[in-house]
């Protein structure tokens, strides 16, 4: 055998392995599309329109939200738009929610027996009571609930980690895919009209490449919601403190409540006690509402905090407040009796990891750079649906009449173990991610017996 012929063996070896692990990549990047996509179209639209909440809220609700404000501070006290709330809808008032601004009303949410818990909206310099929507009912709540499947089911959140996981992977191949090989047209420019798939090819391919970082950044800052990997990791970044950063004084009686399931709290607090009046002071008389809300103005709470009214003898007067600002971010609870704090704590009391986890889920929800954070992540979003609908488009014209168009197996399927191994090592890191690898790996391999035995 001549030294030309053993290199040209050589070569053909090298272009074959190339062009099967091309081809085990693009057969994995098609099943991570065909299993993410129409989560990521959801997610991007809930999205992008979430980052405007308040914008959109103080538009769509305007009527029930804003209010006209005057040089003059409210007249009205607490307990007085509280009773307003009460004679316009019976029941029994559990939150007071103060005005961000002096243009946003007071919101009372009140526990009504025939309509349930509704968030009523009085004005503090009249107290009128302006109208009521279902508690966590306005426009953007709806969004939110779309946003995190939570309409769903509370198992759709181990969705969350699935397309997570698998959206990462779409990104990772997708890039290799890309990645130029010796050609120079369609890297960074598009060829083509709308008429043809080379068109809708380089759309994917530049579109992906520009958006591909901010996939991965929300996919990531994303996992704290999931079922399984978000709840480990809480507990771990919190201890078992009643579900508090270590550090923060919790030596007082605790119930089995948490404060997630009475107010809305950051990721860190999901877990959270709330604690309660201790026995001793049971004999006295509650400090009222007025003088609590009086304590937590002293205390410095940012504007727009939310006080959870107690409605038994144990209870205790929480207030909390999760502003744009992540250094205002506060939760304190008081002693319903003496209306001292039982629990004080601050952003600055979280961990390292909480603080990292806090800072990222600010920037995912468009909060930590303002208008510049909002603008960017918008575009992202417009840039996952361009992604979504060019590989949607691409793959209609590419795929064979009466067929899925599954990308072709590797001619030696043996180059699949170095990807299969980066796989796992993701499973392994999200174990939900992992189960669902395993159960695409067997429905591919059925898939592949099934087609082999239609041709024979």
């Amino acid at each position: 055998m001549s030294d030309f012929t053993i290199g040209r063996e050589s070569t053909g070896r090298a272009v074959r392995s190339a062009s099967d692990f091309y081809r085990a990549v693009w057969r994995w990047h098609f099943y991570a599309g065909l299993l993410v996509l129409p989560f990521m179209l959801s997610l991007a639209i809930t999205g992008a329109l979430y980052l405007f909440k308040d914008e959109i809220d103080n538009i769509v609700h305007s009527d029930l939200k804003r209010v006209e404000a005057t040089t003059a501070a409210p007249s009205q006290s607490p307990s007085a738009m509280v009773a307003a709330a009460l004679a316009a809808y019976p029941g029994t008032a559990i939150k007071f929610t103060d005005p961000a601004d002096p243009q946003m009303s007071v919101e009372v949410t009140v526990n009504t027996p025939s309509q349930g818990k509704l968030a009523v909206y009085v004005d503090p310099y009249s107290g009128k009571v302006l109208g009521s929507l279902p508690d966590r009912g306005t426009i953007m709540w709806t969004v939110r609930y779309l946003h995190s499947l939570k309409y769903f089911g509370s198992f759709t959140r181990a969705l969350i980690e699935i397309t997570a996981g698998w959206a990462i992977l779409l990104v990772g191949t997708g890039i290799y895919l890309w990645w130029p090989r010796k050609q120079s047209s369609g890297v960074l420019s598009i060829r083509g009209t709308p008429k043809k798939r080379v068109f809708w090819r380089d759309t994917h391919a530049v579109v992906g490449l520009f958006v591909g970082v901010f996939i991965v950044f929300l996919a990531v800052t994303g996992m704290p919601w999931s079922g399984v990997w978000g709840a480990r990791v809480n507990e771990w970044a919190n201890g078992n403190n009643f579900g508090y950063p270590a550090g923060v004084r919790v030596a007082v009686p605790m119930s089995d409540e948490h404060i997630d399931h009475v107010a809305k709290t950051t990721w860190s607090l999901e877990q959270a006690q709330v604690p309660q009046s201790p026995d001793h002071h049971h004999g006295g008389s509650p400090i009222g509402l007025d003088q609590a809300i009086a304590t937590f103005d002293r205390l410095g709470l940012h504007h727009g905090y939310a006080v959870n009214i107690p409605v038994d003898a144990m209870g205790v007067y929480t207030g909390s407040v999760y502003p744009d600002d992540l250094s205002q971010q506060r939760v304190v609870h008081l002693d319903q009796y003496t209306g001292e704090p039982l629990i004080d704590m601050s952003y600055a009391d979280y961990g390292p990891l909480g603080k990292a986890l806090e800072w990222s889920v600010n920037v995912h929800m468009g909060q930590e750079f303002g208008l510049t954070n909002q603008l960017v992540l918008l575009a992202a979003c417009m840039g996952i649906v361009v992604l979504v609908v060019s590989g949607g488009v691409m793959w209609w014209k590419r795929r064979p009449a009466g067929s899925l168009g599954v990308p072709p197996m590797p001619s030696d399927p043996r180059v699949f173990r170095g990807l299969i191994a980066i796989l796992v090592v993701g499973g392994v890191i999200f174990p939900l991610v992992g189960v669902s690898l395993v159960l695409m790996l067997a429905l591919d391999f059925i898939y592949v017996r099934t087609r082999k035995r239609a041709s024979i």
